[in-house]
């Protein structure tokens, strides 16, 4: 069952075993907007981060839905094993993402969340940075 969750959720200590990206079609308001998303599997839940693609110039994050209806994340990997942390705020840019960080490596996996939330333009962030694994940091 679908459940809508809270950013800061993705804070603390979590296990990593799958991540996607993916496109909700006509998602938008604006021109039939199509919504990209990023979909991982977190400690055994699939969690998905969904754009509301606003006008077409400026996106954020709409939310973020755990064990979203009929998804099956497909590209899965050896666990990692990541930690939640905010991204900080900048002096005159203030951001609401999360960043997910291999425990090995150091390196953000995941980033998902809006940047530059009080901007006229802000921007939705669903990033996957396989690179940043443990497994694959030797490569």
């Amino acid at each position: 069952m679908s459940e809508e969750i809270e950013l800061s959720s993705l804070l603390g200590d979590h296990v990593l075993t799958g991540c996607q990206y993916g496109v909700i079609p006509n998602a938008g308001d604006y021109h039939d907007a199509n919504a990209n998303t990023i979909d991982f599997i977190l400690d055994g839940e699939t969690i998905s981060a969904i754009e509301d693609p606003q006008d077409g110039y400026r996106s954020c994050m709409d939310k973020l839905i755990k064990n979203r209806d009929g998804l099956v994340v497909t590209n899965t990997f050896q666990a990692v094993e990541v930690f939640g942390v905010r991204e900080p705020d900048e002096k005159y840019r203030k951001h609401d993402i999360i960043h997910l960080i291999d425990r090995i490596t150091f390196k953000a996996v995941i980033s998902v969340g809006t940047e530059d939330t009080e901007d006229y333009y802000p921007c939705f962030v669903g990033a996957f940075y396989p690179e940043n694994m443990w497994m694959n940091a030797s490569k």
